[in-house]
């Protein structure tokens, strides 16, 4: 299938061997922006994942015992083809998704070329030798087998691409399973992935609902490790899942992210990048901010400022040059909305955005999945809104005083992926740093990344780190050996 074929709508097939395969069912899948349905997805049932695992398990053999120069190689054809279709990868992710087009071309889609090319480059320069007492002490890294990717519908490409590098280039074999909101671009990475040499079925993709390809895919005996980015309720049953079997297991689960403002920070530059941090991608980011604290004696100043740069913000179709597109569906909507009315009955003032400033869209985007960026002050930390994951362009302002308050108040929830904290004093910023339980700290940024860093959350925010070395740890088995002279 080439990527310039567009059918209306467009038919999505899995990719079991090497060989792209008709389902016998399918789901809808809606333009975000128009609420009409633009592609068909398959809806497949444990048959279909039991031959896409089959396939990998068959595989596997021979791509094991491939070299990791030989590995790299692929990888790095791989990068270059999605480099060369970024503008028909982004359009697609956008319509797909509901994201601007231009999030996609800056994000998004080099971010999955640099996902295959980062971990090409750091699987070649795996080497562990130690001699000691007499002997030659080593290890050696062995893939673990099949591993089943279970990517989420806020980056598709981003995220996906993000365990298919390493899993592939540790020496796995893949059964991959995107979300069924967001299919159209792992389909359209298949055909790229083909045409860059990769054995067949070396890398498999099935798509369909969580409850039974999903289902199917975590449960099956065939499969070796499961890697899951999502929600907190979906990686528990999962968790739970491969305990019973000794699987090992990656979640990359939710977060109730905090940013923290200090009297002494430029409020010229934290207030555009708290934007961005609170309301990019529509807010639908794991690492997006929901909550900001902000130091009483610049609380006013800083929402007002906030608030006046929000209301400027362009909403719109993805199409166009604007900061936000739509959310990713109309179920998601009506959440985002429900937890803005559950503000308004927890007594808060809704500064701007839902339910307080009208939107208004040319045809066909009246029954897009829109909303604007929402600004909420005066509630308690005890409410909903700020002690769970909206995933959406809504977020909590709260003043606060002192250092060891922020503190306590930034750690009283039951997640903890990561958070930012913006100020002047060097000492200050890193003593809080160091006391916030969540797997990354920004100091005066948010959102720079080196793969060569672990990422991952604590406490109901998952288990496990990703990045070049650390994805290494959960796709290989390591072995010790000593060898000693005669």
């Amino acid at each position: 299938m080439s990527l310039s074929d567009t059918p209306n709508p467009l038919v999505v097939e899995n990719f079991v061997g090497g060989s792209f395969v008709k389902s016998s069912k399918y789901l809808d899948s809606f333009d975000p922006s128009t609420g009409e349905v633009w592609a068909k997805i398959p809806d497949s049932d444990p048959t279909e994942v039991d031959d896409a695992v089959q396939h990998a398990r068959n595989a596997f053999p021979m791509w094991s015992k491939t070299t990791a120069a030989e590995r790299a190689k692929i990888l790095i054809k791989i990068a270059d083809s999605i480099e060369e279709n970024l503008d028909k990868l982004a359009q697609a992710e956008s319509k797909d998704q509901g994201k601007p087009v231009s999030l996609a071309k800056r994000m998004d889609i080099p971010r999955a070329a640099l996902n295959f090319r980062a971990f090409a480059e750091s699987i070649c320069h795996q080497v562990n030798i130690i001699p000691e007492m007499g002997c030659m002490n080593y290890t050696v890294r062995n893939p673990v087998g099949v591993a089943a990717l279970i990517s989420p519908w806020n980056l598709p490409l981003y995220l996906l691409t993000f365990k298919i590098a390493p899993a592939l280039a540790s020496g796995n074999c893949v059964v991959c399973k995107p979300s069924e909101i967001t299919s159209v671009t792992a389909w359209m990475l298949c055909k790229l992935i083909k045409d860059a040499g990769l054995p067949n079925g070396v890398l498999n993709m099935v798509f369909g609902t969580g409850s039974e390809a999903g289902e199917a895919l975590i449960n099956h005996q065939g499969v070796n490790v499961i890697s899951f980015t999502g929600s907190t309720n979906v990686g528990r049953h999962i968790g739970q899942v491969a305990a019973k079997s000794i699987k090992k297991v990656s979640l990359e689960l939710g977060g109730k992210n905090a940013g923290i403002v200090f009297e002494d920070a430029d409020l010229s530059k934290v207030v555009p990048a708290t934007i961005h941090s609170c309301f990019l991608n529509q807010g639908e980011i794991c690492l997006c901010t929901s909550r900001v604290f902000v130091q009483r004696t610049i609380f006013d100043e800083f929402v007002q400022r906030l608030v006046k740069e929000t209301k400027n913000l362009k909403v719109g179709p993805p199409i166009e040059d604007v900061f936000m597109g739509p959310l990713v569906s109309q179920v998601h909507l009506q959440k985002v909305r429900s937890y803005v009315e559950i503000a308004r009955k927890d007594g808060a003032r809704i500064l701007c955005g839902e339910s307080v400033d009208e939107l208004s869209l040319p045809a066909p985007y009246q029954k897009g999945y829109f909303i604007r960026p929402t600004i909420i002050t005066d509630l308690s930390d005890s409410s909903a809104c700020m002690q769970e994951e909206i995933f959406g362009p809504v977020v909590c302002l709260s003043p606060f005083d002192s250092e060891e308050e922020v503190i306590e108040r930034v750690n009283n929830v039951k997640y903890g992926l990561c958070s930012a904290i913006w100020g002047q004093k060097g000492d200050r910023l890193l003593r809080v740093a160091h006391q916030l339980h969540v797997g990354t700290v920004w100091i005066n940024c948010w959102l720079v990344r080196s793969l060569d860093m672990p990422f991952g959350g604590m406490k109901e925010s998952g288990i496990g780190r990703e990045g070049t070395s650390h994805s290494l740890e959960l796709y290989t088995e390591e072995t010790t050996i000593c060898y000693k002279f005669q």
